[in-house]
């Protein structure tokens, strides 16, 4: 009996790899390639939660937008076909318009700011908000400060802005954001690099990090560091899934995101110096010093628009205003 005993602990070790824990596998969506910034966090996770829980959760990453762009994963998330998804910011105000906040224009000045108010009480209370919407927020990596490129003039200024045909997310606060600017906001999800290269559209906006992945200096000539937009990630879960998951492998789960966030936001830092040097040598013509004075100017009226009529969403942009103005 003892022997049977002993080989019963042995074979759920062998199934579970910790005892008393069932295998699971976790469906995680990112729609960008390996080597971009969401891979980064995303195989981060894989490697701390499979090492934390000693193989008893394997963690499959779906890239390359091969599941469907940022809309459809966040879909499948709600419906819990897919468990979790790193995915940039913008495409959330279509299920939760709180989220415009966090990418209202030249919000932050630098990277330490924007790690103090995210990770900060308005931070998680965003996160929390998601919950409404089926999501399970929890915690923000980040795709970077966003920058313009396009394929027709140098900007310099608001006024080099207008009518150029700008592919923008499928988020009303980027296009309007864009449309303030005096561009042609053109929705539509990445990657486009197909659209650049046949002129459908003229330019684009991102962190350098996705220009040297996917090679823009092909298919763009001019960048402008515009610096226009934080844009963060939001790593989240099915809410309907995470509920069925208990407490210790929920804070497994939580820990080793929030660490793969800051690993790899520190990743995504240190390398933009080396990142806008290989896009000189390799042909961008780069103005690093637009007038983001005027650029300002020119969207401040933002906040007084419809997007953010709804009360609780004006309440928070207030407050976000008022956190970053006093710090």
């Amino acid at each position: 009996m003892k022997r049977l005993m002993i080989l019963a602990v042995l074979l759920l070790v062998c199934l579970t790899g910790v005892p008393g824990r069932a295998a699971m596998t976790i469906k995680l969506g990112v729609v960008t390639k390996p080597g971009s910034a969401q891979n980064i966090a995303a195989a981060k996770f894989k490697e701390l939660v499979e090492q934390r829980s000693q193989g008893a959760i394997t963690v499959k990453i779906y890239d390359s937008a091969s599941i469907g762009n940022e809309t459809e994963i966040l879909q499948q998330i709600q419906m819990n076909t897919v468990q979790m998804g790193i995915i940039t910011s913008g495409p959330f105000d279509t299920f939760d318009p709180i989220v415009r906040v966090i990418d209202y224009p030249f919000l932050f000045k630098d990277n330490d700011q924007a790690d103090a108010i995210l990770d900060g009480p308005i931070g998680r209370e965003i996160l929390t908000a998601l919950e409404a919407s089926g999501f399970k927020g929890l915690c923000y990596s980040e795709n970077g400060f966003r920058h313009l490129t396009n394929s027709r003039r140098p900007v310099k200024g608001p006024e080099d802005v207008k009518g150029l045909k700008i592919r923008v997310m499928a988020s009303a606060m980027h296009k309007t954001i864009w449309q303030t600017l005096g561009a042609n906001p053109t929705p539509m999800p990445w990657p486009v690099y197909t659209e650049l290269e046949q002129r459908v559209i003229d330019g684009q906006e991102n962190p350098l990090w996705l220009m040297v992945e996917y090679k823009l200096w092909e298919v763009q000539k001019y960048l402008t560091l515009s610096r226009h937009v934080y844009s963060p990630h939001i790593d989240v879960a099915s809410l309907a899934w995470w509920r069925t998951l208990d407490a210790a492998t929920q804070e497994l789960l939580a820990t080793a995101m929030r660490d793969a966030a800051l690993y790899q936001r520190q990743h995504n830092r240190d390398g933009d110096a080396e990142r806008l040097r290989l896009l000189k040598e390799n042909g961008f013509i780069v103005e690093e010093n637009p007038d983001l004075d005027g650029m300002r100017r020119k969207v401040a009226g933002l906040k007084d628009m419809d997007i953010y009529r709804e009360p609780r969403v004006k309440a928070m942009l207030t407050r976000l205003l008022e956190a970053v103005q006093g710090r």
